[in-house]
């Protein structure tokens, strides 16, 4: 299976949730992110990898995977 087989597998329907650190959420929004050092923040992408939203929560990631209308995982 290629990598674009692969990425398009859910296409549409499911989304993954994982832990993202500061420096990765500040470059997914293209800027600064202004939080403590400390936080703990999640991201959802899609199932190609395109970022989706980013949380300070596991359950506010999954509730955007819920509102984009996706079945989503976890990544660990």
């Amino acid at each position: 299976m290629s990598t674009t087989e692969l990425a398009s597998l859910g296409g549409g329907e499911i989304g993954y949730v994982r832990e993202i650190e500061i420096d990765k959420a500040a470059e997914l929004l293209g800027s600064s992110v202004d939080v403590p050092a400390d936080t703990t923040l999640f991201a959802l992408y899609s199932a190609d990898g395109t970022p989706m939203a980013i949380a300070d929560s596991r359950e506010g990631a999954l509730a955007n995977a819920f509102e984009h209308d996706l079945e989503a995982i976890s990544v660990h």
